[in-house]
């Protein structure tokens, strides 16, 4: 009896033992801590001063309870929320992830300009394993629309190809026909098939595009359920003919039930635009818009809106107010326009077109996302040395480097809650990108536990951009911490070299794609409520 007294008690010795120290090594066995920060999650509206606990790249506590762990960051006067995703970034190399994360991005996507859908694959494969930032891009309607017209095959994206693209002398007035068309609508599908993250369009920046083929091109995305990001047609333009622009491409969405962003819409006609997208959302659509907090655009030089019968004969502007050249501050006049255009015609300019007071309208605006919209330097992978001091960047248009912290910057200056505008910088985005079925974004943009460990900590008092139009390469301040996949990146405002957490934002690929070859007789029978023997008089008039 006593023998097995004795064992009992050194069984349960053993067993209490063995919980003592389970609860130990669980109590140490987070990856990374975060500690005492102010934690917001815009979806649950959560705002409390917690620790945060993180575990093989997922939050696994939000806890006022003590947290100990690996590595350990004191989060005390900060923010600690989930990590900015950034749909509109031009600059999808080192340099450009950098400034990124200065400014609190943790997920860089270009989903404007896009990829050749010919080259996803390699568009990845060119990130896997070397990024930063998590990356992702779309299947771009420009560049079949160069590789069409132009035979365009050099690069691939924005850094590699937009400016070789656009020297082509038929990428922006040609016209498709029947089988034009279906050639660049093939192409944006094989980029789907393999796992673009929705269709790019800068319809905008190619008038001979026909209403037509921006319809085909909004329906072809459909066909994935995924999403159209587009500039849209005479941005910038008036208060009439950018809301006309925009009109197109919601009701093709509305007419298609198909999901749309509405790029950079503050511009002139921004107050109805932002009306009709409410509505839509209101009626179920997933349908949603950006903003950057800037008066001013960039584009290149040869962009049809800023050629002189549109900029100066149309909406009545002078170069010498507007145009400007990042790299000397100087503004144009007409004669060096158009010796530059003539010479460099994809020169990067700065175009100023709306009034600065109503920024922060923008920013307080319900519904948006904020997408920066930054612009490149041209190159391949190592287009530029990492650790190139940022004073010495080729200059570029200051929301490249400040879009965040000035958003932020405004919020705290005009009194605009925090929650909303991070929910603009991260959760609007994420919500609206996991509702296509993109499944990366159903596990981002929310700092709650069993989410990816995508997270930034900043200063809402000290937060600043430093980057203005004279240098606009000057990174965010105010951001000392920032986690990918839940690895540290940003570590007491360094970003820290030979650390590569980022994943890619992507689809799975697809053995067939989606796309039917467009058929005159094929619309003509699915569309027309007309007996067969009338299509070839419809087929007459189709033809004039």
């Amino acid at each position: 009896m006593a023998t097995a007294r004795n064992a009992f008690f050194l069984a349960s010795t053993v067993i209490g033992a063995a919980l003592f120290t389970a609860s130990g090594v669980f109590a140490q066995d987070y990856d990374l801590v975060i500690l005492n920060g102010r934690v917001m999650d815009p979806e649950t509206r959560y705002d409390a001063i917690a620790n945060v606990g993180v575990k093989d790249g997922q939050i696994v506590a939000i806890t006022k309870e003590d947290l100990s762990g690996a590595e350990t960051i004191d989060a005390t006067g900060h923010v600690v929320t989930s990590g900015f995703i950034d749909q509109h970034f031009h600059w999808t190399r080192p340099v450009g992830y950098k400034l990124a994360l200065r400014d609190g991005v943790t997920t860089a996507m270009d989903l404007e300009a896009g990829a050749d859908g010919r080259f996803i694959n390699e568009w990845y494969e060119m990130h896997a394993g070397r990024s930063q930032v998590n990356y992702g891009t779309a299947s771009s309607h420009e560049f079949a629309r160069a590789a069409v017209l132009d035979g365009h095959s050099g690069g691939f994206d924005a850094p590699g190809a937009v400016l070789s693209a656009r020297g082509g002398e038929n990428w922006a007035d040609g016209v498709f026909d029947l089988e034009t068309g279906n050639e660049a609508l093939g192409i944006i599908d094989e980029g789907l098939r393999l796992g673009a993250v929705g269709v790019a369009s800068t319809v905008g920046y190619f008038p001979g595009a026909t209403a037509r083929e921006m319809f085909e091109v909004q329906r072809l995305g459909g066909h994935y359920d995924r999403a159209t990001f587009v500039h849209t047609r005479y941005t910038p333009g008036t208060s009439t003919t950018t809301v006309n622009g925009i009109q197109e491409v919601l009701a093709n969405a509305a007419a298609l039930d198909v999901p749309l962003s509405v790029n950079h819409f503050n511009n002139d006609g921004w107050r109805q635009v932002q009306e009709l997208i409410i509505g839509l959302q209101n009626q179920g659509y997933n349908i949603w818009g950006e903003y950057y907090p800037y008066a001013a655009g960039s584009t290149t030089i040869n962009a049809a809106f800023v050629a002189p019968e549109v900029w100066l004969d149309e909406l009545g502007n002078k170069y010498e107010d507007t145009l400007q050249d990042p790299e000397t501050g100087e503004f144009y006049d007409r004669a060096r326009y158009e010796k530059d255009v003539a010479e460099d015609p994809t020169k990067q300019i700065i175009l100023y077109k709306m009034p600065v007071e109503d920024i922060p309208a923008w920013v307080a605006l319900p519904g948006v996302v904020m997408a920066s919209d930054a612009m490149m330097v041209p190159g391949d992978w190592d287009q530029l040395p990492w650790d190139i001091a940022f004073e010495d960047i080729p200059n570029a248009h200051p929301r490249t480097a400040g879009s965040h912290g000035k958003s932020l910057r405004l919020a705290r200056e005009y009194d605009i809650p925090l929650m909303h505008v991070l929910a603009t910088f991260s959760y609007n985005v994420a919500k609206h990108l996991g509702d296509t079925g993109l499944k990366s974004m159903q596990a981002r943009g929310r700092m709650q536990e069993g989410m990816v460990a995508d997270i930034v900590v900043f200063d809402p008092e000290g937060v600043v951009d430093n980057s203005d139009y004279n240098v606009g390469t000057m990174p965010t301040t105010g951001i000392p911490y920032v986690v990918v996949n839940g690895t540290v990146v940003v570590k007491n405002s360094k970003v820290l070299a030979d650390v590569f957490p980022g994943e890619a934002i992507r689809f799975p690929v697809q053995e067939e794609g989606r796309f039917v070859p467009l058929d005159e007789s094929v619309w003509a029978r699915d569309n027309l409520n007309m007996p067969e023997a009338s299509h070839e008089l419809y087929e007459d008039i189709t033809a004039d």
